[in-house]
C-alpha cells in the first residue's frame, strides 16, 4: 500500500491556484511536474524551476518538472491535480484519454457542478479504457493568487473540503493518498453531493448580472455588503430553494446557502441578506472590474446550467436559475444553455434519480429491460 508521503504529483495549469499548489507541494517534498497549455506563460519556470510563497505559508517549492506538454507532465505520476477553470475540463479530459495509466487519480479543484462527471464521460467516450479514478472538491482549498510568475500568496488555507469520487467506493483511499499533503480533505457521499453544495452558483452569477450597470462603469463597490441587496438577496433565497430541491430528490445532503455562511463564517442572519450583512470576511471584498469574469463566464455554464439541467430530467422546475441563465445570454451574447454542462455531457440523459445515484457509486448503471434482462447502460 502506497505511503502518502510516497505520492507524485501532476498540477494542471500555472494560473493563481495552480503556482501555489504546485508551489506548496514541492515545498513539502513531493514529485511534482506543472504543466500549462502556453508555453510563454512558464518560461521563467522551465528555466528555473523555483515557486516561492509567502502569506499563510512560507517558503520555497522546487519543482521537478514544468512543461507544456501535457502527456510529460502526468506520464507516471500518482494523482493529477486539475486547477484550471471548469470550462477547461472537457478539452483537458478529451486531451489527457490517450496517456492515462491504470492506478491514476484526477482531482479537480474544484469541479464546481457536474465537474467529475463530465471528465469520467468524456475519457470514456474518447476510448479511455485505464482504470482511472476521478475526483472532485467542492471548493479550492486556498485562497491565493499569483504575485509574479515564480511567486503565488497563499491568503489562506481553508480547514476543510470536501471530496467525491468517481466511483465512489475510491473515496476513502483517495482521501488517504491525499493526506500526505492535505488532511483538510474529507469523504463526502458522492460527487453529487460536491457538485450541488457548490455556492458559487448562488453567490456569483445573480449578484454580478443584476449589478453589471455599476460594473460596466468600473465603479468600485463592496461585491457582497454592497452588491447583495434586501431584494437581490431575495433572489438568492429562490435560486438556493430551487438548488436544494436537485438535491433532496437525489438524497443529497444539501446544506442551505445560509447554513453555509454560519458554518463556514459564523454569520448568522433570517435571511441571506442578514447572514451577508452580518460577515466580516466579505467587507472590503470588492466586486469585479468588468463583466468578463468567471463569475459568468465559468459558474453560469459549470454551476447553473447542470443543476437546471439535471432539474429538467428529473421534472423539476427551476424557474429561477433559469431566470439568470437567460439574462446571461442576453447579456453577454453568449449561449450558455449549448455550452454548459448539459445532462448529454454529464452522461445522465434519460436517467431517473435512482440510476444518476447508482452511476456516481459504481461508475455504471445497471438498467432493466422489459424482459426484465439486465444490461449496462
Amino acid at each position: 500500500m502506497m505511503s502518502p508521503m510516497d505520492v507524485s504529483y501532476a498540477v494542471v495549469g500555472a494560473g493563481n491556484g495552480g503556482l501555489a499548489m504546485a508551489g506548496y507541494l514541492a515545498y513539502k517534498g513531493f514529485s511534482v511536474s506543472l504543466y500549462n497549455r502556453t508555453q510563454s506563460k512558464i518560461q521563467n519556470l522551465i528555466d528555473n524551476p523555483r515557486i516561492d510563497l509567502s502569506g499563510s505559508i512560507e517558503g520555497t517549492g522546487v519543482l521537478n518538472l514544468v512543461t507544456s506538454d501535457l502527456r510529460e507532465a502526468i506520464q507516471g505520476k500518482d494523482i493529477i491535480m486539475v486547477t484550471t477553470p471548469a470550462t477547461g475540463h472537457y478539452d483537458l479530459a478529451r486531451l489527457m484519454a490517450p496517456y492515462l495509466e491504470d492506478g491514476q487519480i484526477i482531482v479537480l479543484n474544484p469541479g464546481r457542478t457536474g465537474g467529475a462527471l463530465e471528465v469520467y464521460e468524456t475519457l470514456r467516450n474518447f476510448g479511455c479504457q485505464k482504470e482511472v479514478v476521478v475526483a472532485e472538491a467542492q471548493t479550492f482549498i486556498y485562497a491565493c493568487r499569483a504575485t509574479g510568475p515564480q511567486s503565488a500568496k497563499i491568503f489562506s488555507v481553508k480547514n476543510e473540503v470536501a471530496l467525491a469520487t468517481i466511483p465512489a467506493i475510491h473515496t476513502e483511499e483517495v482521501i488517504r493518498l491525499l493526506s500526505g499533503a492535505y488532511p483538510q480533505f474529507t469523504p463526502a457521499d458522492n460527487v453529487m453531493e460536491t457538485s450541488l453544495n457548490n455556492f458559487g452558483a448562488i453567490f456569483h452569477p445573480a449578484p454580478t448580472l443584476l449589478n453589471s450597470g455599476h460594473i460596466e462603469r468600473g465603479q468600485t463597490f463592496e461585491y457582497y455588503i454592497e452588491g447583495i441587496t434586501p431584494s437581490i438577496g431575495q433572489m438568492l433565497e429562490k435560486l438556493d430553494s430551487e438548488r436544494m430541491k436537485v438535491a433532496t430528490l437525489l438524497g443529497v445532503k444539501a446544506v442551505s446557502a445560509r447554513q453555509w455562511l454560519e458554518e463556514s463564517y459564523g454569520a448568522k442572519g433570517d435571511t441571506i441578506y442578514e447572514a451577508i450583512q452580518n460577515n466580516p470576511a466579505y467587507k472590503g471584498l470588492t466586486a469585479p472590474k468588468g463583466l468578463d469574469t468567471r463569475y459568468i463566464y465559468e459558474d453560469v455554464p459549470c454551476s447553473l446550467v447542470p443543476i437546471a439541467s439535471i432539474a429538467k430530467e428529473l421534472g423539476v422546475e427551476t424557474p429561477a436559475i433559469d431566470t439568470i441563465i437567460r439574462l446571461a445570454n442576453i447579456i453577454t451574447g453568449k449561449n450558455f444553455l449549448d455550452e454548459g454542462r448539459t445532462v448529454e455531457k454529464l452522461g445522465l440523459k434519460g436517467m431517473t434519480a435512482s440510476q444518476i445515484l447508482e452511476l456516481v457509486h459504481s461508475g455504471e448503471v445497471i438498467t432493466t429491460s422489459s424482459e426484465d434482462e439486465e444490461v449496462v447502460a
